[in-house]
């Protein structure tokens, strides 16, 4: 959907659900691991989550996408195209990165 939106122009769209998709492939893991994912949209709770299963995430700049839960939910400065594209190649990261996690328990995604 991200990449959807990006394509027809529509950023804020586009920013939300890179957010989305990267929140969902890491509270996966969480959940894979066998504890609850915590119910929020703050990138670096879920992070900490991981951290506290023993799994550190590659990617540092994850938790900017943090923003794009809500701040593209609701009026304010429009999400301009650079900042909509480099959400969405964190997105495509992460998810990567949840997939390999997953495969490399021999389950597949």
């Amino acid at each position: 959907m991200a990449e959807l939106a990006l394509e027809e122009d529509l950023f804020d769209e586009s920013a939300f659900h890179s957010q989305q998709a990267a929140e969902k492939s890491l509270k996966a893991i969480v959940a894979l691991l066998g504890k609850r994912p915590p119910k929020t949209h703050d990138i670096d709770v879920i992070l900490q989550s991981l951290r506290d299963l023993g799994v550190e995430c590659p990617y540092e700049d994850v938790s900017s996408l943090t923003a794009y839960a809500v701040e593209s939910r609701y009026p304010g400065p429009p999400i301009v195209e650079e900042e909509a594209k480099e959400a969405l190649n964190i997105a495509k990261r992460i998810y990567n990165w949840s997939k390999t996690f997953f495969k490399k328990r021999n389950i597949d995604c």
